[in-house]
């Protein structure tokens, strides 16, 4: 894939012509990767639409039944309006399926980079085919079997009847109508091992005699073995696409990039007094940030990484730099750090994250990808996410001294051995504010306080700047683009904005 190295408005980045003949389905298993020439806009709008698409896949796989209503309408919706491919009979999606094909070769290169990425890239892709497969009408599955070279015989009339009364007895559901009714494929043992340990098929001489409303186990275990075996050729590639100083930057941090408001700026600023940060920390702080809390007061000091996460926090919930610097000395004077220490060192710190010092640079709080995907915590220090760097035992006896009841506890550590951290965190909220479903899916610290004093406050105060937040993206945070030329010529547009978040995101270090 070749990249063009300036920007302008998405609807004038097009550089080739239409190739319809490229997608004659609107489902594919990702085989060939494209080799047309794009922007760099194109590139960075289509890697933020396909990841948040992946996130709502997660949220949904864990909050709902997979084959549930909810479960199809909700993603149907998503897949709307980010404009991929959603009606396979839809014949004027040819851009859908452009985007589709291209930006899941993006993610790919971005999610090849370690064995925690690539799990969790494949098993949202995996996810989404299941869907977008169910989907189908059983004409375009034949099709689509046929296009990914998986067509397998079906049996005849003169067989099925012949085998009626074994395919009755060993397919789960089924009687003798639902067997004449249904087609049967005579697949390779060897292709439907999932289904004959789950004793859904009729095996005979070698073969498994599978309906067609079964074929997308199959169909899905052919496309965890190609895209596993892509996703290890793609990370061994990685060092000739990592010489490109274009892509470097996006490919280094799509993986744990946020794209949702920007909480470097508040419009609660100042309207938090010191003295309310100890009963905030107890009813509206994300643990992370109330282990960062406790800690602080317990031993009068943070390492680095716990003050920088912590302390770009509190920027985002609204305290002023004077507030900072403040509570800072307060705390750390009463450890082993007198005056004189902190205002010549720890002070020039604070004063550097607000943008006053050095480069000017505004610095964003941390996303929950930022904190999840960084350096773990050693010895004594106390930043991260609890969720996923702490041992099971112990973030179950933190959740039991927080009074989380134990059938909570239970979900919180199933969400977290599936690696499911936000969700977890997202579990963590409803069960501490009484509530069944958050309505929101968690992708920052900031957004978990500013939920949950909405939620406490009845929507008053903060409900005003969660719609305001949303366009604070647009912003300039004076922040130098490690891309050249790739500033928007408009940043009217939605897109536009995101993109110059995307860009503050990985320029923010």
């Amino acid at each position: 894939m070749d990249f063009s190295s300036g920007r302008a408005r998405l609807k004038q980045t097009r550089l080739v012509g239409d190739r319809r003949e490229l997608y004659p389905h609107s489902l594919q298993f990702y085989l060939e990767p494209p080799t047309e020439n794009i922007s760099l806009a194109e590139f960075e709008s289509f890697a933020i639409d396909r990841l948040r698409l992946l996130k709502v896949v997660e949220n949904l796989g864990v909050s709902c039944v997979r084959s549930s209503d909810s479960y199809r309408t909700k993603l149907e919706a998503e897949l709307r309006k980010l404009k991929f491919p959603y009606k396979a009979l839809a014949e004027d999606d040819y851009e859908a399926r452009r985007k589709d094909h291209i930006s899941h070769f993006i993610l790919r290169l971005a999610y090849c980079q370690s064995e925690d990425l690539r799990r969790w890239f494949l098993q949202q892709e995996m996810d989404l085919l299941r869907y977008r497969f169910s989907e189908l009408t059983d004409n375009l599955r034949q099709k689509f079997l046929e296009h990914v070279n998986l067509s397998f015989e079906p049996i005849s009339e003169d067989l099925k009847n012949e085998l009626a009364n074994d395919l009755c007895a060993s397919t789960p559901g089924f009687n003798a109508t639902k067997v004449k009714e249904l087609m049967f494929y005579k697949v390779g043992l060897a292709d439907a091992v999932d289904l004959f340990r789950a004793r859904k098929v009729f095996i005979k001489d070698g073969f498994a005699y599978v309906p067609l409303k079964e074929i997308g186990a199959i169909v899905l275990n052919n496309y965890r073995t190609k895209l596993s075996k892509a996703l290890a050729l793609t990370a061994r590639s990685l060092p000739s696409i990592q010489s490109d100083e274009r892509l470097q930057p996006l490919l280094n941090h799509l993986s744990h990039s946020y794209v949702g408001p920007d909480y470097s700026v508040q419009k609660n600023t100042g309207k938090i007094s010191l003295e309310q940060i100890d009963s905030l920390s107890l009813k509206s702080f994300p643990l992370c940030m109330r282990q960062l809390h406790k800690a602080l007061r317990d031993n009068h000091h943070l390492r680095h990484g716990g003050r920088m996460q912590y302390g770009l926090f509190l920027k985002g919930i609204g305290l002023t730099l004077e507030q900072a610097l403040e509570f800072w000395k307060k705390e750390f004077i009463r450890g082993k750090v007198d005056a004189d220490k902190f205002d010549k060192g720890y002070a020039y710190s604070i004063r550097h994250s607000y943008g006053k010092e050095g480069k000017r640079t505004d610095y964003t709080p941390y996303s929950c990808m930022k904190i999840i995907m960084s350096s773990p915590p050693s010895q004594g220090d106390y930043h991260g996410c609890p969720f996923r760097h702490s041992d099971p035992e112990l973030l179950k006896q933190k959740l039991q001294s927080y009074k989380i009841p134990p059938s909570g506890i239970t979900q919180i550590l199933e969400l977290v051995k599936g690696m499911h951290y936000q969700l977890a965190c997202q579990k963590y909220f409803e069960l501490t504010h009484d509530v069944d479903d958050v309505g929101f899916s968690l992708n920052h610290p900031n957004q978990y306080f500013t939920e949950s004093q909405r939620l406490l406050n009845g929507g008053r105060e903060l409900k005003k700047e969660l719609s305001n937040s949303g366009n604070s993206q647009q912003k300039s945070n004076c922040q130098e683009s490690m891309i050249s030329n790739s500033t928007p010529t408009s940043s009217n547009t939605t897109t536009d904005a995101e993109l110059e978040g995307l860009e503050a995101y990985f320029t923010e270090d």
